[in-house]
């Protein structure tokens, strides 16, 4: 045992992921090696703080294992803190997650006066990322944010987009090194575009959950680590995101994504962020409901609810749309920048 890693507490309390020494020497070797090809004349600036696993990733084991610089930040993160940053320091790679990508984006161009032509791409994981972001970030800057999915129990990234041929709206391919396949709820591997579980294999994967025997029978099955996230994988091999397990919402009889509802809505100019949970009706029947959060400059009202109800309904399946939508001033985060769809249900 080498050290701890505490998961980020999205869908409740943290746990505690025990990981061996040689677990960074993998991630470096596959994840830093075959995805950011990082060399010594590289900087890496990470927003994501470094007692997360993405964040000590980005911010110490991958520059420093090719000896390349790492830009710290002793402050918390605001999008001038970290334009002011990128323009001073000249960092090549920036690392950070889906919100704080929206909150960059926020930025009114006609204020900016920053200089980003160091960075060769961006990173981001944490959480799904959006199409939307993806795309604005690439029309705004013309760099590629390279989305992936990582965990706590396998310490780093093991599915991501590779430079030069980034795909929006996924997650990627798999890391050579790494195995995954789409399982259904027994285990028995799924075709093409069909949802299931994730489930990943590779040797950065945790040795247990430090004083949860039972949580950790039920993640670990042989060699294979139960991520908890839904996901269906195209013939390309493109892995698409489509909700926690505990998230997904059952919906006039078909699953819905709550990720797919909430990138619809924040392709909507007024919708900064959002998160998308269940709420049952008079009928006690279950329906989408979305907690919004709206760009500077906008109002929330009935209008606006209307507006957005026929947007979504415009870019996906109708039945999908959310039957309430909800205004707020912000969304319950983990300190990661996770959205914490438990504490979204309570108030539901």
């Amino acid at each position: 045992m080498a050290f701890w890693l505490y998961s980020s507490g999205t869908t409740g309390f943290p746990k505690g992921a025990v990981h061996l020494q040689h677990d960074m020497v993998f991630c470096a070797e596959t994840y830093g090696r075959h995805v950011l090809a990082l060399g010594e004349e590289d900087r890496c600036f990470t927003v994501s703080p470094m007692f997360h696993a993405y964040g000590l990733g980005n911010g110490v084991f991958f520059p420093f294992a090719v000896g390349a610089s790492s830009v710290y930040k002793p402050e918390p993160p605001t999008p001038d803190l970290v334009y002011g940053l990128i323009t001073a320091e000249r960092p090549t790679v920036l690392f950070t997650a889906p919100t704080f990508y929206a909150r960059l984006l926020a930025y009114p161009e006609e204020d900016f006066r920053y200089d980003l032509s160091s960075l060769r791409f961006s990173v981001s994981a944490g959480e799904s990322l959006p199409k939307p972001i993806f795309d604005a970030w690439k029309r705004r800057f013309g760099l590629e944010i390279l989305d992936g999915i990582g965990s706590t129990e396998m310490l780093h990234i093991f599915i991501s987009n590779f430079p030069g041929r980034a795909r929006g709206g996924t997650s990627g391919t798999v890391v050579p090194g790494y195995r995954a396949k789409i399982v259904d709820d027994g285990g028995a591997e799924l075709g093409a575009a069909e949802i299931g579980n994730l489930w990943v294999s590779g040797d950065s994967a945790f040795a247990f959950y430090w004083n949860k025997h039972e949580k950790t029978k039920a993640t670990i099955k042989g060699e294979w680590v139960v991520t908890g996230d839904k996901y269906h994988v195209d013939a390309d091999g493109f892995f698409t995101y489509e909700g926690r397990s505990d998230d997904m919402l059952k919906v006039s009889g078909q699953w819905v994504s709550p990720a797919e509802v909430e990138a619809a809505l924040m392709a909507h100019p007024a919708v900064l962020e959002c998160g998308v949970v269940g709420m049952k009706d008079r009928d006690e029947l279950v329906k989408p409901k979305a907690f919004v959060l709206l760009r500077q400059g906008h109002i929330g009202n009935d209008e606006l609810v209307t507006e957005l109800k026929a947007f979504v309904k415009g870019r996906i399946t109708p039945y999908k749309y959310p039957r309430w939508i909800e205004f707020v001033e912000e969304l319950p985060k983990t300190v990661t920048g996770k959205i914490q769809r438990f504490k979204l249900r309570e108030r539901a």
